[in-house]
């Protein structure tokens, strides 16, 4: 990349591309359920952080700036790109080595991951990416308040809001996790 010239600040960005690839593609894909457009959009994130890659690499966790540009470029729609999702594939893999599920919350009791997928895609935007931040990046009420520049409260208000609307749409099982079987 020209930005970057040759040197030390290049060898480090291509270091902390290798290292952030497979976590942003995963956040995008769950963001948007298009992989082309996820990978697009990780692109463009990495050439937003290499034109301030002296500043980026100098802070305490650079991927989760990175990560901050992916999820703003999500939420704004990105301007200009021409790929919109028109519905969400029910066959599409949820992506790249997703967590256990243990780090999923609410969703570990669901049996079909496709119900889960066409709930979420229903969401808007920002409820669906509080989740993926939540549960899929697992990242903590505070650090999710961050990446999407506004305050714990909302997050919660978010979170709670998206759950419920992820129960109403499973009565059945809800109701099997409050009596505490399936």
């Amino acid at each position: 990349m020209e930005l970057l010239g040759s040197g030390a600040a290049r060898a480090q960005f291509e270091t902390f591309v290798g290292d952030a690839t497979r976590d942003l593609v995963r956040t995008a894909y769950l963001l948007t359920w298009d992989l082309a457009e996820a990978e697009d959009l990780v692109q463009e994130t990495f050439v937003r952080v290499a034109r301030r890659w002296d500043r980026v690499r100098a802070m305490d966790r650079p991927v989760a700036y990175a990560r901050r540009v992916l999820v703003n470029l999500v939420l704004d729609g990105a301007p200009g790109r021409s790929r919109r999702r028109a519905e969400l594939d029910a066959e599409t893999d949820v992506g790249p080595d997703v967590p256990d599920l243990r780090s999923t919350g609410p969703f570990h009791r669901v049996d079909n991951a496709a119900e889960v997928r066409t709930v979420l895609a229903g969401l808007p935007r920002q409820q669906r990416a509080v989740l993926v931040l939540r549960y899929w990046s697992d990242l903590s009420e505070a650090e999710t308040a961050e990446v999407l520049g506004c305050s714990v409260g909302t997050v919660k208000k978010a979170a709670w809001r998206a759950l419920g609307r992820i129960r109403a749409a499973f009565p059945e099982r809800a109701a099997a996790t409050r009596r505490g079987g399936e």
